[in-house]
């Protein structure tokens, strides 16, 4: 690790949101191997993916967001507030204005504007969406190091993306699997699969650059990106897991992810 103390944070950032691209190809080439996973298995993973992202939304975004602002004007609540509702309101808005299918769901709900995309790729622009949030928790927890009385660490950093990397390997077996059933060659289901998580270095910089060179923005930017990750959580990721009677395996899944990535937050912060 200390030999990539000396790298630019948003070298760090791409470098990292893509080791998170990664994890979404191992995942998407889960279908290789495994062409039909049980339900069960989906409602599971989805929800240890919503505990990695609520456990990473406090511990590593809005946690640090409030001790940088402790003690100053404006007050700590009023800055995290801020920021934390304009990420909701920023993932309100894209959920609003993108078409996509969440996973196992009719075409009959399908969200966004009308269009005649097939299900296929309604189902990779809802991942899409929800990478988004992720990409830029990375970017702008990289970006931070730039300043070190955000009292963000290289390891804090690195633990959300590997956290955040960990989550995204069911997400790409969500695209890839479906895509398969849909009649898609292994191949193009892979290919399509892994492409949902271009989005994340693309964020990912987005967010380093963002921060970087524009200080009073951290703690804005930090709770921007938990509210952002939140809004997905609680209006995607919760209502999936309990649609096909799952409740408990999903919720325990839910647990085990936040204590993970509780876990990693503490060790390494």
């Amino acid at each position: 690790m200390d030999s990539l103390q000396h790298l630019n944070p948003v070298l760090l950032a791409f470098l990292f949101s893509s080791m998170t691209w990664l994890f979404t190809a191992v995942g998407a080439a889960l279908v290789f191997v495994n062409k039909n996973p049980s339900r069960r298995f989906f409602d599971s993973s989805l929800g240890f993916a919503g505990g990695i992202m609520v456990a990473a939304s406090f511990f590593s975004l809005l946690l640090p967001a409030i001790e940088l602002t402790e003690g100053k004007t404006p007050p700590a609540w009023f800055v995290v507030s801020v920021g934390f509702i304009i990420g909701c309101l920023f993932m309100y808005i894209l959920d609003k204005v993108v078409p996509h299918l969440h996973l196992n769901l009719p075409e009959s709900e399908k969200e966004g504007p009308s269009t005649n995309l097939s299900v296929s790729y309604l189902l990779i622009l809802a991942i899409t969406l929800h990478n988004i949030p992720e990409g830029l928790a990375i970017g702008v927890a990289f970006g931070s190091l730039k300043f070190p009385s955000s009292g963000i660490t290289l390891a804090m950093a690195a633990s959300l993306a590997f956290g955040i990397g960990i989550q995204d390997l069911p997400e790409g077996m969500a695209v890839s699997v479906p895509l398969r059933g849909a009649g898609f060659s292994k191949w193009k289901a892979f290919w399509y699969g892994q492409l949902s998580g271009v989005v994340e270095p693309i964020a990912g910089v987005i967010g380093a650059l963002a921060v970087s060179f524009f200080k009073p923005m951290l703690p804005y930017a930090l709770a921007f990106a938990a509210g952002a990750m939140l809004y997905i959580v609680v209006e995607e990721v919760i209502p999936e897991t309990q649609r096909a009677g799952n409740t408990d395996i999903a919720t325990l899944s839910f647990l085990g992810g936040f204590v993970i990535m509780m876990v990693l937050d503490v060790a390494f912060g």
